[in-house]
């Protein structure tokens, strides 16, 4: 017995180092791949932005900082994709800002699906904003066209056999389908662009489908609005200072009012408006033949919930929501249809209630005047790095900040259990 009982006592020792043993390795295993994650180069995710999470000071890099550390010491260029290109897709976006950047990452995935080239998108100069602003003017062209290469050829411009052709015959150009899937594409547009070498698309608003694409589809879309479509150096810049100012204040609140002339023009949205503004309102919409929808019912509209909240009614909602008459709110809009007169309620509640003309100086604003989707981008910036971001319609801007918002959360998250 007393053998017996030698022998298992050896086997329990046996067994106890083993486990010591493998918990010492897995440990100096785990230290390893520790270690090797903080000196990992930290590779950008297809839906990521740069930097922040929820906090200003996060999102405020997110909304400029790390681009213009970047631009102190570039990263090295993605390899390019080479592939036998099938035309050349040359795109005039139209809306504004921010609808111009939700068609260019579409334009974009459909150039990369199809392998044709693209041409640096041509931006819209006949709306209601007539801003002559150019692509290179509101984005960083060069970090467009190189962020990208690995996907997808740019150019900024048509080789000139083909400028002069084009000056002989007549560009191909067309309006694609409306919310169109891939396979469209495939089969209509591709056959396209390789009879005619280079096709142009007269409008880039939603004309590929929201939902049911491929996921590589999906995630190029969200690497184009969060990575690629950088501001010009000039207006991170002012966007930087404006933040900088905003919360040396403490923190702050960024309220989208979308209570401009087009949009309530557009919309027929006309409560709180007098007779004068609501028939001003009904020759604007009849005045722009692409606007389609003319005879518009304002309060069944707005009783299906499709009208922007007025401003007395966003005063409503902030009270509701708690904020106190302290609250620092910054206005990101364009002017308010009404003025002054419109703003009276809101004020009254929020006193300090700030724009960015109230902000900067003359001019500090002087080369983007006249450029509303200059002044828009530095909206757009403040919007990012905001505590809170608050719009008072579902339009492109509101979806756009918020999408770019997440993607920074996540991408914060991601670096936090990196290291």
């Amino acid at each position: 017995m007393v053998a017996v009982g030698g022998v298992r006592r050896k086997r329990a020792w046996r067994w106890a180092m083993r486990a010591v043993a493998s918990a010492v390795v897995w440990t100096a295993v785990v230290q390893v791949a520790s270690i090797a994650g903080l000196f990992r180069p930290r590779v950008v995710a297809d839906c990521g932005g740069k930097g922040g999470g929820g906090a200003a000071a996060g999102l405020a890099a997110l909304a400029g900082e790390d681009s213009a550390a970047a631009r102190l010491s570039p990263p090295a260029l993605v390899p390019k994709r080479i592939y036998k290109s099938n035309g050349y897709l040359r795109v005039t976006c139209n809306g504004g800002l921010n609808q111009m950047r939700a068609g260019i990452c579409d334009m974009v995935t459909i150039a990369r699906h199809l392998n044709l080239t693209l041409v640096v998108p041509e931006l819209d100069k006949r709306s209601f904003w007539a801003d002559p602003s150019d692509f290179g003017d509101i984005f960083d062209v060069d970090h467009f066209i190189n962020s990208l290469r690995d996907e997808l050829m740019i150019v900024k411009e048509l080789p000139l056999k083909l400028q002069l052709i084009r000056t002989k015959k007549r560009l191909y150009s067309m309006s694609p389908v409306s919310w169109s899937n891939e396979t469209y594409y495939l089969k209509r547009i591709l056959p396209l662009a390789r009879k005619h070498k280079v096709i142009h698309f007269d409008k880039s608003d939603a004309r590929l489908a929201n939902n049911g694409l491929p996921v590589q589809l999906q995630m190029l879309r969200c690497r184009v609005n969060f990575d690629a479509l950088r501001f010009t150096p000039q207006i991170e810049a002012l966007g930087r200072q404006l933040i900088s100012t905003l919360q040396r204040s403490g923190q702050f609140v960024v309220l989208h009012l979308r209570y401009e002339m087009d949009m309530l023009s557009f919309s027929g949205c006309t409560h709180g408006c007098s007779t004068e503004e609501a028939e001003e309102l009904t020759r604007m919409r009849y005045a722009y033949p692409w606007w389609k929808e003319k005879e518009i019912g304002s309060e069944a509209k707005r009783l299906q919930g499709l009208c922007p909240l007025t401003p007395e009614e966003i005063t409503l909602v902030l009270k509701a929501l708690g904020f106190t008459k302290d609250t620092l709110i910054y206005i990101a809009s364009g002017e308010i249809y009404g003025g002054e007169r419109r703003l009276a309620v809101l004020k009254a509640a929020y006193p300090k209630l700030v724009r960015k003309e109230k902000i900067l100086s003359p001019d500090e604003l002087r080369p983007f005047q006249n450029h509303s989707t200059q002044m828009a981008a530095l909206d757009y910036m403040v919007s990012l790095a905001s505590d809170i971001f608050i719009p008072s319609y579902d339009g492109n801007m509101a979806r756009v900040v918020e999408g770019h918002r997440r993607s920074a959360s996540l991408d914060s998250v991601r670096n936090i259990n990196n290291h």
